[in-house]
């Protein structure tokens, strides 16, 4: 599954290395679908343009990278359209509402079953976490982000149906490969 879970997105040279990894063609080729719209509050409206240049960052085209809001409903099947999704943090609960309410759930999740990237940025990881009720469900147990380095998840690698919560600092993600969740710093 290539989904990253982070607190600031790409910002360490290893979880954007991880990112990299997972492209199925040169960065220059790749199509991102941005999703900003948990950001609905000052702080986080004003991460955006560095959430948007982690992509850049990685040699994603600026044309290549496409603004979706959630606020109409996504027609076509996402993974005809884009080879990334990278979801903005903000307010969780708004957000998480906005995937459900706009069907949005079902297309994101056959995304990911079918070899589409995501990438989430605090609200856009605690979504696949069990922090709410009708969360995606990726992650079995809760996410916290922006934690304190003394309270951080150790990195390693984790049971996929751990069931404690994961801590994650600013400089940590949650990587999902075979059965196991690797955290990485």
């Amino acid at each position: 599954m290539n989904v990253i879970l982070t607190s600031c997105g790409l910002d360490t040279k290893q979880i954007a290395d991880a990112f990299t990894a997972m492209l199925p063609k040169p960065p220059s080729e790749i199509k991102a679908m941005f999703i900003p719209t948990a950001a609905i509050v000052p702080d986080a409206i004003d991460v955006l343009p560095k959430c948007l240049n982690d992509l850049r960052n990685c040699g994603i085209k600026d044309e290549h990278i496409d603004v979706y809001d959630l606020h109409k409903e996504f027609k076509q099947p996402v993974k005809d359209v884009y080879d990334v999704v990278y979801i903005c943090g903000g307010d969780t609960g708004y957000l998480l509402k906005r995937i459900n309410e706009q069907g949005f759930n079902h297309k994101l999740l056959d995304f990911i079953s079918s070899g589409g990237i995501v990438v989430g940025v605090s609200a856009g990881s605690i979504v696949f976490a069990d922090n709410l009720p009708d969360s995606l469900g990726l992650l079995k147990c809760p996410l916290n982000v922006h934690c304190k380095e003394d309270i951080c998840t150790k990195t390693g690698a984790y049971s996929k149906d751990r069931q404690e919560k994961i801590n994650l600092s600013n400089r940590q993600a949650v990587l999902f490969q075979g059965d196991s969740l690797v955290i990485i710093e």
